[in-house]
């Protein structure tokens, strides 16, 4: 990971945002893909942007994006792009989704980026180094006790229903205060001390490679429902995920979803 890695990083996340600016809140072609999940011409756009950049400059390097699936490499890295995370909100008009780019190394996330090019923020993690917004550092904040934490998630609906018990007894514990919508803004408003935990499931490798630096630059944990680190395979596992902002309330958040193993 060099300083160069990171302008380049950031460069792509500025063409991203070049790409979907014109189209927020703004008329678009939009379709539903197979997974039932939308798409727009603006994520279409957003990845082609980024993917263009780096087929010219980093021909060697592996590339998976939700939009445009795996390109082959044979540099042990491996950039992950979700171009825009919550294409629902920004369906909606609401400018909380993110372009999200990771460059992973031999299956580990080493840097993300995480991009709201509407409100012009930027969080930026890299292993070893603090986590920044726009260029200052941000830190994630204590949590005393589960009852006092705020709990978010993207939706109800990304639960099945066996997950879905489970979240809900955390969120008993949690004296219900739960934030709904907001995708990976909510790991960003984490790693900035709003939010003190996030759980999910069902996210592929392209929703949580970006942002496991960024939680993690900024003094918090991710991991999935075992407690087990995240990685290029913990997709396949069904996704589950859970970011804490204080790594001392990881052992109540597995306890009160009662999944710990």
């Amino acid at each position: 990971m060099t300083p160069k890695d990171i302008k380049l990083a950031e460069r792509l996340a500025d063409a991203a945002g070049h790409a979907i600016r014109p189209f927020f809140r703004n008329s678009f072609d939009s379709e539903t893909k197979s997974d039932t999940s939308p798409v727009t011409e603006a994520d279409r756009a957003a990845e082609q942007a980024i993917r263009d950049i780096l087929d010219a400059e980093c021909p060697h390097d592996a590339i998976i994006g939700e939009e445009f699936g795996v390109k082959a490499g044979d540099s042990k890295r491996t950039w992950v792009l979700d171009p825009i995370d919550g294409t629902v909100s920004f369906m909606a008009g609401r400018p909380i989704f993110g372009t999200l780019i990771a460059l992973m190394n031999e299956g580990w996330p080493v840097m993300g980026v995480l991009d709201q090019c509407i409100a012009n923020e930027r969080w930026v993690g890299v292993t070893g180094r603090e986590t920044t917004l726009n260029g200052a550092p941000v830190k994630t904040r204590p949590c005393r006790e589960l009852s006092d934490a705020v709990l978010a998630s993207s939706a109800p609906q990304y639960f099945d229903d066996h997950s879905a018990q489970h979240f809900m007894a955390l969120a008993e514990k949690t004296s219900k205060r739960v934030v709904w919508g907001g995708d990976c803004y909510n790991y960003a408003l984490l790693a900035s001390g709003h939010i003190d935990i996030v759980v999910e499931s069902g996210l592929k490798l392209y929703d949580m490679a970006a942002l496991i630096p960024i939680v993690e630059g900024a003094g918090g944990l991710m991991c999935d429902w075992n407690g087990e680190p995240l990685h290029e395979g913990s997709e396949k596992d069904g996704g589950h995920v859970i970011a804490v902002g204080d790594p001392a309330r990881l052992e109540d958040v597995l306890e009160g979803l009662a999944c710990h193993h």
